[in-house]
């Protein structure tokens, strides 16, 4: 609501606003709800419908503490400018000029009007207090002590995929450091945790890794610590991926209601699959078995069967061999199953083809 003067002048809104609030910010009664308010005509409406007139609501400021805060950009070295040019006695005191919260513990009430407020509302507040910087070690007490600390809300986000992760005490002070650096007080360090745990929060989610540690290294270059969990933890991935097809397998059961046996070389192949193509088994699965328990109807209903076989040759190519399930089964023969090697299934194709 204010603006040091320039070249465009003061901001024209800023002296009606300013207007407006110095009577809130004496003692008086103050309306609810404004004239326009469409909550309060409706509520003036209803209370004559009741037969009655409607009763203004208001609200008492005496009681009100009123707070104004702001950057106040440039204002230090308004100040800074006026001293040094005003009292040439301060620079030689020894007080430095650099520290702005300093220069702005000598504000005047002259100063505050000169950068775009209105003498009658400065004079309403007759306490000033400049606020100095977050200094590292103030960061760091934010970040461990504080109620609501974001560095809580990170462990919270974890927790819910059954992750845990430790700081250690190298790894606090450099976030503290480096959230200083960015010169956003304590908004600097949800910038500095936001790229931290950037690569943590896509990678772990849809891993077997249950904890990890963070250490000054892994802030200097996150990515390559993720890689390097992710790599020493690749055999329990594995094991993790392989239990999904599992999980799989019973849910199909559970929603059309064929059993699906699923060989090692298959659930490997699913696996090399996933870690390739970056893709979770679920989606792998559902890709190749989206139509399969159609065709599975027609080999049951042939064969009598509701138990499959699934190898390494299905997940290569699930339509070829369904097509040959079904085939077979019309056949008259047994429960399909893709154990046979594909030269002994030509042979014997082969031997029963009629001859002219």
């Amino acid at each position: 609501i204010a603006s040091a003067g320039g070249i465009q002048g003061r901001d024209v809104s800023g002296r009606g606003v300013q207007t407006n609030l110095l009577k809130l910010m004496e003692e008086t009664e103050v309306n609810l709800h404004s004239q326009t308010d469409i909550l309060g005509q409706m509520q003036a409406v209803m209370e004559m419908q009741r037969g009655g007139r409607p009763r203004p609501r208001t609200i008492n400021t005496r009681h009100i503490l009123f707070i104004v805060s702001g950057a106040f950009d440039k204002l230090a070295d308004q100040v800074r400018k006026r001293i040094t040019s005003g009292q040439i006695g301060f620079a030689h005191s020894g007080q430095t000029l650099d520290d702005d919260a300093e220069v702005l513990s000598h504000v005047e009430t002259a100063d505050i009007v000169k950068y775009g407020f209105e003498p009658e509302f400065v004079g309403r507040l007759p306490v000033r207090v400049a606020c100095h910087p977050l200094k590292p070690a103030d960061l760091r007490e934010i970040l461990l002590t504080s109620e609501g600390s974001v560095l809580n809300q990170y462990r919270e986000d974890f927790a819910g995929y059954g992750i845990d992760f430790e700081l250690t005490d190298d790894a606090v002070d450099r976030i503290a450091e480096d959230a200083y650096k960015e010169g956003t007080g304590a908004r600097g360090l949800l910038t500095v945790l936001e790229r931290l745990f950037r690569d943590f929060k896509f990678e772990l989610p849809s891993t077997a890794i249950r904890s990890f540690k963070i250490t000054r290294a892994t802030i200097d270059d996150p990515r390559s610590e993720v890689k390097a969990l992710l790599k020493a933890n690749s055999q329990a991935q594995r094991d993790v991926l392989a239990a999904e097809v599992a999980d799989f397998a019973k849910r199909f059961q559970r929603e059309h209601g064929f059993e699906l046996q699923f060989t090692d070389d298959a659930i490997e192949a699913l696996v090399d699959e996933s870690l390739e193509r970056d893709k979770t088994i679920r989606a792998l699965c559902e890709a190749k078995f989206n139509d399969f328990h159609h065709g599975l109807k027609l080999v049951s209903r042939h064969t009598g069967s509701s138990t499959f076989t699934i190898d390494r040759r299905v997940i290569l190519d699930p339509e070829g061999e369904l097509s040959r399930w079904v085939v077979e089964s019309f056949k008259g023969g047994e429960t399909p199953s893709s154990d046979t090697p594909r030269g002994d299934r030509d042979a014997a194709d082969s031997d029963n083809a009629p001859h002219a």
